[in-house]
């Protein structure tokens, strides 16, 4: 080899051993289990979500503070609705922030951005999901999580396509008759085709995956109205896209529940929820991922908070946002 063609690959590996380690100093990408005092952060909405992205943090998972003094981070600019509702934000492999909302009460996509820091965003992007199926209502609640087994980002959210699972149809609720559809990407740029991903046997909304050893879990609505169970449920599988056992018994109380996320702290699982129709948020915790406390009493959530997701940050990231 060229000795100049020997510096430059020499350059290359340092550069990319330099890289190597400033990820590897980022809390681990995608869903992974969270230190003791490691610092989190919750996306979330309020109102309808006119005014985009709220940010707030905790050092404990259960009491939580408003960033930026409650004011938003980011406006939302795609679709004719232009809504930012239930914002998703995980950690990707490369180190960067990668967020998707629902954009719109009707649309037939959903609406992605990336950030390094959480304050400078990318271009907002609409991405069609749904287009090509002509009954579609909605895209609703969009989530991300990584597989590592294919080196994918799996994005999925709750549709109702007119004529579906007659089964399950009901007039309540405008008739929505939600399943779990997703797709998979690399770059955030090119999409597979949309699949079904989740088919319970019942309207179904607000789907989250997290990785849990070497399954998954799935912690998800039951949006059945008639007669009425409006609860959070949890299923398995062995991939993460599927096909997922069936959903257990309820793990929430006797109130109406939607909108779950979900951290591991320790051994210690912490599902959040928001208790819509008593307009507070609540948790439920486990150990096992079968029998769960409801620990309501335990959490503190900024008023108004609305559906969205946590994820842990470093300490200098945290430092940055507490700023702003």
């Amino acid at each position: 080899m060229h000795r100049s063609t020997s510096r430059i690959a020499a350059s290359i590996h340092t550069a990319l051993g330099i890289i190597g380690l400033a990820l590897a100093a980022l809390p681990a990408f995608a869903q992974q289990p969270v230190k003791k005092g490691e610092p989190l952060v919750f996306s979330y909405f309020k109102g309808n979500g006119e005014d985009g992205l709220h940010l707030a943090y905790s050092r404990d998972g259960y009491t939580w503070t408003s960033l930026k003094k409650d004011s938003t981070f980011l406006r939302p600019t795609v679709s004719k609705d232009k809504l930012m509702r239930d914002p998703c934000i995980i950690r990707g492999k490369d180190g960067l922030f990668h967020m998707v909302w629902t954009v719109s009460w009707n649309d037939k996509g959903i609406g992605y951005a990336s950030s390094k820091d959480l304050i400078n965003w990318s271009a907002q992007q609409f991405v069609p999901v749904m287009q090509k199926e002509a009954e579609a209502r909605n895209c609703w609640a969009p989530e991300i999580t990584y597989d590592d087994a294919n080196g994918a980002y799996v994005i999925y959210w709750a549709t109702t396509i007119k004529g579906r699972f007659p089964e399950t149809q009901s007039t309540a609720d405008a008739a929505y008759n939600h399943r779990i559809y997703y797709v998979t990407t690399k770059d955030f740029n090119t999409y597979s085709d949309t699949k079904l991903l989740y088919e319970p046997g019942f309207n179904v909304i607000d789907a989250t995956i997290q990785r849990d050893g070497k399954r998954y879990v799935m912690f998800l609505k039951d949006e059945t109205r008639e007669p009425a169970q409006k609860n959070l449920r949890v299923a398995f599988s062995n991939s993460i896209t599927g096909p997922y056992g069936k959903a257990s018994a309820p793990i929430t109380g006797k109130y109406w529940a939607e909108g779950p996320t979900a951290v591991k702290l320790g051994k210690e699982w912490l599902v959040y929820f928001d208790k819509y129709t008593e307009h507070k948020y609540g948790a439920v915790q486990s150990t096992d991922l079968q029998t769960w406390t409801d620990v309501s009493d335990k959490v503190q959530f900024p008023k108004g908070l609305r559906h969205g997701t946590v994820f842990p940050v470093t300490e200098k990231e945290l430092g940055v946002l507490l700023k702003q």
